[in-house]
């Protein structure tokens, strides 16, 4: 927690210095390494419970656990010198999960982190960045995380093309409405106790409003873990998932979750019926 502290305190500094959409950026080359180690198990028993993964204490892991272990690993190399996009404005706009097989909480995990892609998109520049995870040398768990840094594109075809795929959307039939969560205005506060991530945006209303936002917003990452831990109440062990974050949940505020009967595909949305994350996952029966 104190290395990521450290990051968005350095991404803060090093961010007004930083051009994104710069012709000719390149990618960081470094690969971080957190070392082997179990997970901690009272971080590990807040993580569920703040996410509501069903999965008892002894269980493996959840889908989403190394991810936030690795973290601050890529807020590290997202706020280095050499990192081409400004981490302040920075949008994590999707994430998936691949689980190789399930990793039991006693087992020494090593986790990697790399900055693997840099490509154009129709609001911006978009890195993917590139996670892995370890028991032995056997490859256990591995994720890749879209990240958005807007800056002026826009050509005709991009708005067209953005135009057209909000209609499909808007189109699309609605997922059936299976529960409903009232969240907290401290939630953010909570989860960032639990992960380590205290963005300012989550944190307090005021903080929140510097960066543009009416109130603090929850987590992606928590709404993603909060998605997943009600799909993985279905049969079967979850062993791939995606997340795309369309809009910011406010803080306090009430969602839906809605999803298929099997539950492999879901959706978080407002009572107003704005759509805040879409998903879809598959199983090891």
């Amino acid at each position: 927690m104190t290395s990521l502290s450290a990051s968005l305190v350095r991404g803060a500094v090093t961010s007004p210095f930083k051009r994104p959409g710069r012709p000719g950026a390149t990618l960081p080359a470094d690969r971080l390494t957190l070392p082997a180690a179990p997970a901690a198990p009272g971080p590990l028993a807040a993580y569920r419970r703040i996410c509501g993964f069903p999965a008892p204490e002894s269980g493996p892991l959840p889908l989403t656990y190394p991810h936030v272990l690795a973290f601050p690993l890529a807020m590290r190399l997202m706020t280095g010198r050499d990192f081409p996009l400004p981490v302040v404005g920075l949008v994590h706009t999707w994430i998936e999960i691949r689980s190789h097989r399930p990793v039991q909480p006693g087992e020494a995990l090593e986790t990697t982190v790399y900055a693997a892609e840099l490509t154009p998109h129709r609001r911006g520049t978009e890195v993917t960045m590139a996670t892995e995870a370890r028991v032995g040398g056997e490859l256990v768990w591995e994720s890749r995380s879209g990240y958005l840094s807007r800056h002026a594109t826009k050509t005709e075809a991009d708005r067209n093309a953005e135009a057209a795929t909000a209609k499909r959307e808007e189109e699309a039939p609605a997922l059936p409405a299976i529960a409903e969560w009232r969240l907290p205005g401290d939630l953010g506060r909570r989860y960032g106790a639990v992960s380590g991530d205290r963005n300012p945006i989550h944190l307090h209303p005021l903080t929140a409003r510097l960066f543009g936002f009416p109130r603090a917003i929850a987590h992606g990452m928590w709404t993603a873990a909060r998605c997943l831990a009600e799909a993985d109440r279905q049969p079967g062990e979850l062993r791939t998932a995606r997340a795309e974050f369309r809009a910011p949940v406010l803080l306090p505020g009430t969602v839906t979750y809605a999803a298929d009967p099997a539950g492999n595909a879901f959706a978080l949305r407002s009572g107003n019926g704005r759509v805040h994350l879409t998903g879809t996952v598959t199983r090891a029966l």
